[in-house]
């Protein structure tokens, strides 16, 4: 049994609500680019484009438990961020015909916000949770009864007027989301039946994304300029979509809504995006990591601190494609950078562990 002691006595519904409401944005997304999101966001399997062997498991998850009149297990999505997770949990939603509910572990701060999106939930409905892994450990062991038997119990008060108020849950499904998987706890990871980890697109698929997505904005585009986006898309959706929506703003500002080859470049230089899909922190961590600690190994925190970052940012955004496409390993003692780097950026190592200039500027 737990204590909620602790819980904020003065906060609103209404601010429960906002809570809920409000997305986590990621530091590449405005505003427009969230509500761009979700209106391309497909809404069915048949739409999702990718992930099939997922999909095939989801598909059969959910038939079955249809079949049986029971919710979905629960599950969970792992990958890096922009695969689709989010998406996912709202087309199993719709496949199951429930009402979800999303919130994020951040926002989840003290137990009693837990329990009052808990006893909201109907028979079958569905609670997403992303950055699960970012739960608190007081409000995670409150999940564990929740999950495996429908129940909450917990204590108010203290001493001689303590009391145990019990909660019978409504059968629900709890889907997580993280980018970390190996920061989930094992009491946690356990309870959940379903395990899906999601990869980075192959380009044809991301080719085949940007062209719904291109349809659905009502945006000319050729094949030569969709396959070019995708070339420099990091095998992430989310960034498909958002270098799509920045070569319409350069081509109705420049080019008078003319999308080519040439104009495809055009923009996506202008937002420092280059053939390798880095951008600019990209390239300045593994400047850093050639310039400062010859190449490495370094350590994350070091590395943030000399970048002025977060260390999440690096670790969650920039580290998994750079560790993908060859540019970056990582080992016990840090991050290095690979001679592929080095080339890329247009250096080598010497002998000595300082570089040279291949002859670009």
């Amino acid at each position: 049994m737990k204590s909620i002691d602790n819980v904020q006595p003065n906060r609103s519904n209404d601010d429960d609500e906002r809570l809920l409401r409000e997305p986590v944005l990621t530091p590449e997304e405005t505003d427009e680019d969230v509500v761009l999101n979700l209106s391309l966001r497909p809404l069915q399997f048949s739409d999702f484009i990718g992930q099939d062997a997922v999909k095939e498991n989801l598909r059969i998850g959910i038939s079955a438990a249809k079949s049986r009149g029971e919710p979905l297990e629960h599950l969970i999505f792992s990958g890096p961020p922009g695969l689709g997770k989010t998406t996912l949990a709202h087309i199993i939603s719709h496949e199951m015909g429930t009402k979800i509910t999303t919130t994020s572990g951040p926002a989840i701060e003290r137990a009693g916000d837990l329990i009052g999106i808990l006893t909201n939930l109907e028979q079958g409905d569905i609670l997403f949770i992303d950055e699960i892994h970012r739960l608190s450990k007081i409000v995670e062991e409150f999940l564990y009864p929740a999950m495996e038997d429908y129940k909450i119990d917990f204590v108010i008060d203290k001493g001689p007027y303590a009391k145990t108020i019990k909660f019978n849950l409504k059968p629900f499904t709890l889907i997580g989301a993280t980018t970390r998987s190996g920061l989930l706890t094992a009491a946690l990871r356990s309870r959940f039946g379903m395990h899906y980890h999601l990869d980075f697109y192959p380009w044809p698929e991301l080719v085949d994304v940007i062209k719904k997505s291109a349809q659905l904005l009502g945006m000319p585009l050729d094949e030569q300029s969709a396959a070019l986006i995708a070339q420099r898309a990091r095998g992430t959706p989310r960034v498909a979509n958002r270098l799509l929506r920045r070569v319409r703003d350069y081509s109705e500002v420049k080019a008078q809504g003319e999308v080519n080859e040439q104009i495809t470049i055009a923009a996506l230089t202008l937002q420092g995006v280059d053939e390798l899909g880095l951008d600019e922190i990209d390239r300045r961590v593994l400047r850093v990591i050639i310039d400062t600690y010859h190449g490495g190994p370094v350590g994350i925190e070091s590395l943030a601190a000399t970048l002025n970052e977060e260390s999440d940012t690096i670790v969650d955004v920039v580290e998994p494609y750079l560790l993908k496409i060859g540019l970056l390993k990582r080992g016990p003692r840090g991050r290095e950078a690979t001679e592929l780097a080095y080339k890329h950026l247009g250096q080598c190592r010497t002998g000595d562990g300082q570089k040279e200039m291949f002859g670009r500027a």
